[in-house]
């Protein structure tokens, strides 16, 4: 598919004519709906502005569709896409297939050094970043401080999953539409699995053995679910597992949950006045942990990459240099303040006084993601990469299938014991044909 048209139909040939018309290039782009995308493509008339040769095209998909598209498209070089959102789970998979375009030349104002170690590391592959980081983001507790106040419980600042169990008891208001606790229930390797993982490394559990043996079975992992069943059965809503992030935050910002373990970058949506109704009335905390030396959170970044399919890649690096920069930063702060800027990704960001006195939650965000060690992610010693997810290219599908298994589990539909038993099978069953 050609990327390159006429601005005037009348010729093909002459990029610059006696009428002053010149060629313009179409970079296209996938992302996923989310708030910072919209606002990224909101603000993206001023990139064109600067860029009156290049016209920029979205393809703004659900997260579980982004990932089916984008991944069809770049394994066989399509060229549909020029630029494509992806995640910390993709990244080193694809660069190492030599999927995507190495953007070790980024220009030096692009400050390659301010990105934050931990999110650099995991976009980079034998030396070479393969992606930019959009935004980054850990896990953390957040809570409403009005009903642990009437609770009498004081939030620690590093929390035990038992202390989150008792402040879920004490904050649940059934009468009232007020459940202790929300946490994700639909089922995806990026929606419950990703809290059961984080959540399960505190407790010691670990996806294989240093053998690649599934342990899913295993008493750590049937601790781990068990009592996130508690937790969701006893002090959560209902339905919940039909809950992802989407229905947990608005159920949050309309004030029916007294905690709710999730992404960091939630923080500024649960804040904003203009969408939460308890935006005054939020702390927050470390992810918890089972005081084994592993906390619940987990490490990501939606970021930006060209696919090595694409004839228009220095076009897409210059969008990606715009759209991941300082500068990016500072023109979002103009428009929507500091608290609504992509957060997660650089240094400076960190060092910056007026994010900080206007994202309360800023140090916060940053221990999490620095606490976060995907070489290391477990209690046990582990033969793969990654705390949320394992860094391998089947994952993704037999962390679905497990993310099922036990999402009809709190629908009461099986047991724990039946669902982990299930999720050993199936694991152990891809894990040996795919040759580990």
């Amino acid at each position: 598919m050609s990327h390159i048209k006429s601005l005037y139909a009348a010729t093909a040939m002459a990029l610059v004519t006696a009428s002053g018309a010149f060629a313009e290039t179409i970079v296209t782009i996938a992302t996923v709906n989310n708030g910072d995308m919209i606002r990224m493509q909101g603000l993206a008339s001023d990139f064109e502005a600067e860029h009156p040769d290049i016209k920029l095209e979205w393809v703004t998909l659900e997260e579980n569709v982004l990932r089916q598209r984008v991944t069809q498209d770049v394994a066989a070089k399509g060229g549909q896409f020029d630029v494509m959102t992806i995640g910390t789970y993709e990244v080193p998979i694809w660069g190492q297939q030599d999927w995507l375009v190495s953007l070790n030349d980024m220009p030096e104002a692009w400050e390659a050094d301010d990105l934050l170690p931990a999110i650099r590391d995991g976009l980079t592959v034998d030396g070479e970043l393969y992606a930019a980081p959009f935004y980054g983001e850990s896990s953390m507790v957040m809570y409403r401080t009005d009903l642990m106040e009437q609770a009498g419980l004081e939030m620690p600042e590093a929390p035990s999953w038992d202390f989150i169990k008792e402040a879920a008891a004490a904050m649940t208001d059934e009468e009232n539409e007020v459940y202790g606790i929300c946490l994700r229930g639909k089922a995806g390797w990026g929606e419950n699995m990703a809290l059961l993982t984080a959540m399960a490394n505190s407790f010691g559990a670990r996806w294989f053995d240093e053998n690649w043996q599934p342990e899913l079975n295993g008493e750590e992992w049937t601790s781990a679910v068990n009592f996130y069943m508690d937790l969701m059965t006893n002090y959560g809503p209902p339905g919940a597992s039909t809950n992802g992030f989407n229905e947990n935050l608005s159920l949050f910002q309309q004030g029916k949950c007294g905690m709710w373990i999730d992404a960091t970058v939630a923080a500024s949506f649960v804040t904003n006045p203009d969408d939460s109704t308890v935006a005054d009335k939020v702390g927050f905390a470390l992810a918890p942990d089972n005081g084994l030396g592993r906390r619940g959170n987990w490490l990501w970044a939606w970021s930006l990459a060209v696919p090595a399919g694409s004839d228009a890649i220095d076009e897409a690096k210059t969008f990606i240099q715009w759209a991941t920069s300082k500068d990016y930063t500072a023109l979002v702060a103009e428009k929507e303040g500091w608290a609504s800027v992509p957060p997660g990704t650089r240094t400076s960001l960190y060092e910056n006084a007026e994010y900080q006195e206007a994202a309360p939650w800023a140090e916060m965000t940053l221990s999490s993601i620095n606490a976060a060690d995907p070489t290391d992610p477990s209690v046990k010693p582990v033969p793969y990469t990654g705390v949320q997810f394992v860094a391998i290219p089947e994952f993704a599908g037999i962390a679905t299938q497990v993310g099922q298994e036990i999402s009809a589990a709190l629908a009461g539909q099986q047991t724990v014991e039946q669902a982990l038993e299930k999720a050993q099978m199936l694991t152990l069953d891809e894990i040996e044909a795919a040759g580990y």
